[in-house]
């Protein structure tokens, strides 16, 4: 088992136990559902785009977790998660200006994503396998 030393000292037995992990799990299927709204034109551009890399978050902590005995392998799909946390801003940017989603609904996931990126961060930054 890992303790993370964080704002929490936690057991960590599963990347399921990483709130980074589930938020960012959440953020996707919410995306997810948003998308369903996209017009049909989109479906192989702009929808698969950002439901991939808004899935790419969480799947990147799981790998990662599955090679944590390897301090520098986790680190990296920290890394590699946060470049997805970015890549689904870009795309939500496109959505707004293509006005599929609204400002509102631009913000509550833009400031979700800053979330998860900040978190990233700091479990990148305080990490010992």
């Amino acid at each position: 088992m890992v303790t993370f030393s964080g704002n929490r000292n936690t057991m960590i037995k599963s990347f399921k136990d990483l709130e980074v992990y589930n938020l960012s799990f959440r953020l996707a299927m919410e995306i997810f559902e948003l998308t369903r709204s996209f017009p049909k034109e989109e479906i192989y551009s702009l929808t698969s785009q950002i439901v991939r890399s808004s899935r790419s978050i969480p799947a990147n902590i799981s790998e990662g977790w599955a090679k944590r005995t390897y301090q520098s392998e986790f680190k990296k799909h920290l890394v590699y998660a946060l470049g997805s946390s970015s890549e689904t801003e870009t795309w939500l940017n496109f959505s707004l200006k293509c006005s599929y989603i609204s400002e509102e609904e631009y913000e509550a996931l833009t400031d979700k994503l800053n979330s998860v990126g900040k978190m990233l961060t700091k479990l990148h930054q305080n990490w010992k396998s």
